[in-house]
């Protein structure tokens, strides 16, 4: 029995991967949350095999938790599941803990699948993202700006390439507008940009635009 803990701030997302995970005899959801802070409460309490791990949740980001939750439980399994494509936050969570990287679009059976590799102790990765891992370790090639960036720099980054303002960025991570601001001027200064249209022409380039 694979012992799992799912973690989505949306609750009928949430819902439909208990669904999926409970119609399997070999797979239990033992716990369900709804933020970081409430994931690693629940992980303290159940002590799963497996943590689905959303990416984008209100305060600290799936992404963020992962070092701390590593730390803590260094044999739990990590799947990050988010609706973003691979070459946005895929890499970053690999390269933060997580066994394995899974776009919520992705058919019910492959997420059965992803469950029980990453259960195994084995990492899940697509084809995409292989290739992405492998880029990022080469040598030779120039790395873009943006993977320069902090997890919520890059953030930022994108809601504010989507037009969000930036009260409306600070709702959406839960942080104050004053803490946006420092976040947007340093991933200026990292990029070498002036403004946020420089930015928004980078994000659209770049495809990392929704």
């Amino acid at each position: 029995m694979i012992r799992i803990v799912v973690a989505d701030d949306h609750a009928i997302v949430r819902k439909g991967l208990v669904q999926i995970l409970s119609d399997t005899e070999h797979l239990r959801v033992v716990g369900e949350a709804e933020n970081a802070a409430d994931a690693m409460r629940v992980v303290r309490q159940e002590s799963p095999d497996v943590l689905l791990l959303d990416v984008a949740m209100p305060g600290k980001s799936g992404i963020e938790a992962l070092k701390p939750l590593k730390q803590e439980f260094p044999r739990l399994k990590i799947l990050v599941l988010s609706m973003y494509p691979e070459d946005q936050f895929g890499v970053r969570a690999i390269k933060a803990g997580a066994l394995g990287y899974l776009n919520k679009a992705s058919a019910p059976d492959r997420l059965i699948e992803a469950v029980e590799r990453v259960a195994a102790g084995k990492r899940y990765i697509t084809p995409e993202l292989a290739e992405l891992l492998a880029d990022s370790v080469d040598s030779d090639g120039e790395t873009p700006a943006h993977q320069l960036l902090s997890d919520r720099e890059f953030q930022t980054l994108k809601l504010i390439a989507s037009g969000k303002m930036l009260s409306e960025i600070a709702d959406i991570l839960a942080i104050s507008p004053k803490t946006v601001s420092v976040y947007r001027a340093r991933l200026l200064e990292k990029m070498k940009l002036a403004n946020n249209a420089e930015l928004t022409h980078y994000a659209i380039k770049h495809g990392l635009v929704d």
